[in-house]
């Protein structure tokens, strides 16, 4: 359970290689109503044991592998749609990392992506969070909040959730709530500074190419 002034998003500069936590303010980069606005109105106590952590892999894999990506990232589209699908391949799928996806959440749209992903529950994040890389570019960049969350809506469609649950999910203020802290907690304690960011086997590593990524995994594994 953690104590935090609800409203605090991170400013977003692009850097090398990811995009970085620049400084903080309470209000500019808010969801506004009538999507998931009122869970940041007032200080909350927020319990976040309630979070799901999305993970792939063998549970007893000798390797676990923490990504830390933004929805809004063009840097972590890069990657998963190109280094992951090898790396998953490769050590995921084979049962040599338990990897671990933990959203950050640099703007609204990124927290209304997160919510689209989580709606399905765990069996269809990875599946949307790919249609989400994928179209990045294009919902994105589709103008003004009302045409961006009707793009993610499309989406969650697409991975076949329903309106209604779709909805349920977009204004569940709680959850928002919830997610925001959780975020904030996990960034804190892993000294996340960019996205994507990795945590292997307890080690903060940078985004790099997939070459390079293979000599971290291998070293671990001892091969």
């Amino acid at each position: 359970m953690t104590r935090l002034m609800s409203g605090v998003f991170a400013a977003v500069a692009v850097v090398a290689g990811g995009y970085a936590l620049t400084g903080f303010n309470t209000q500019s980069n808010l969801p506004q109503n009538p999507l998931v606005g009122a869970a940041f109105a007032q200080e909350a106590d927020v319990d976040t044991s309630t979070v799901t952590e999305m993970i792939l892999g063998a549970e007893d894999a000798p390797v676990t592998l923490i990504e830390y990506a933004s929805y809004t990232c063009p840097h972590c589209a890069n990657f998963h749609n190109n280094t992951f699908k090898q790396l998953k391949a490769d050590y995921i799928d084979t049962g040599k990392v338990k990897f671990i996806y933990r959203e950050v959440y640099f703007d609204r749209y990124g927290l209304w992506a997160s919510m689209i992903a989580r709606c399905g529950g765990a069996d269809k994040f990875f599946g949307i969070s790919d249609l989400i890389y994928k179209g990045q570019s294009d919902w994105a960049r589709a103008g003004d909040a009302s045409a961006i969350v009707d793009e993610l809506r499309k989406i969650g469609r697409l991975a076949g959730i329903e309106n209604e649950q779709l909805e349920a999910c977009l204004q569940d203020g709680e959850k928002a709530q919830t997610l925001v802290t959780w975020y904030q907690e996990n960034a804190t304690e892993d000294g996340i500074e960019s996205t994507p960011s990795f945590i292997l086997n307890g080690e903060k590593v940078s985004n790099q190419p997939y070459a390079d990524f293979k000599k971290l995994l291998d070293a671990e594994l001892g091969s």
